[in-house]
């Protein structure tokens, strides 16, 4: 094997990488937190409403969750403009990515809230809490709280899954990762750079996430661990 590693050549196309790195920032940060909002509604809809809402987010969650992520883009990117509706390849890779989200973080969130017994709610109603305090503070929130680390990984995946959105020319790592494949014929030592750009980001999304989580619900596993000790003592 005579092949020479030229990883030196990477440095004149620094500003394509970056830039393509900061857009799949940009894009995936985007889809977490809407599609976590829209999952976190749909969810709520399932569990609150009738059966028709029932079948209608139960149909939306199965036909995205069972249908390929690239054949969604394409519908986006390719379908609407023959309706009518004409849409940029970053603006259908933020639809895209969303409603995917969406669909999963619905079914992770519902599986939290099923968790949560209905002796609690019937606590807070005991309580005197009105319908919308127990389904924030008894539901929701012990609901996401059981699935965090589950929706964590949906959303290291999602933003690894923005790779595919290079498929229809979003100008992301992978897309920028290509032309510099192009134009430098270097291609293992560009893959090689961008397989650890991507290591690079997954860690740094999950260190983040852990620290989002234990901003939002440290204090409360604290006060639910400390809770007995005071009982106890009184």
């Amino acid at each position: 094997m005579n092949y020479t590693f030229q990883f030196g050549v990477l440095a004149q196309y620094q500003d394509q990488l970056l830039k393509g790195l900061w857009l799949t920032v940009q894009i995936s940060a985007f889809a977490i937190v809407v599609g976590t909002a829209f999952g976190i509604l749909l969810a709520s809809l399932r569990s609150m409403g009738g059966r028709p809402v029932r079948f209608l987010v139960d149909a939306y969650v199965e036909l995205i969750r069972n249908t390929p992520f690239l054949v969604q883009l394409f519908i986006i990117y390719f379908g609407l403009p023959g309706m009518g509706f004409r849409v940029g390849a970053v603006t259908a890779a933020l639809i895209g990515m969303t409603i995917n989200l969406a669909a999963y973080s619905t079914e992770i969130i519902r599986a939290g809230i099923e968790a949560v017994h209905k002796s609690q709610i019937e606590a807070g109603e005991a309580l005197g809490f009105t319908q919308i305090q127990i389904y924030r503070h008894v539901v929701i929130l012990p609901a996401i709280q059981k699935v965090y680390p589950a929706l964590s990984s949906q959303f290291v995946l999602m933003m690894l899954a923005s790779s595919i959105t290079s498929a229809i020319s979003t100008g992301e790592l992978t897309a920028a990762a290509s032309f510099v494949q192009s134009q430098s014929y270097r291609s293992f030592e560009v893959y090689i750079a961008v397989t650890i750009i991507y290591l690079a980001l997954a860690l740094l999304l999950r260190g983040l996430l852990a620290l989002i989580g234990l901003w939002l619900f440290g204090r409360r596993t604290a006060k639910a661990a400390v809770r007995p000790v005071v009982e106890a003592s009184a």
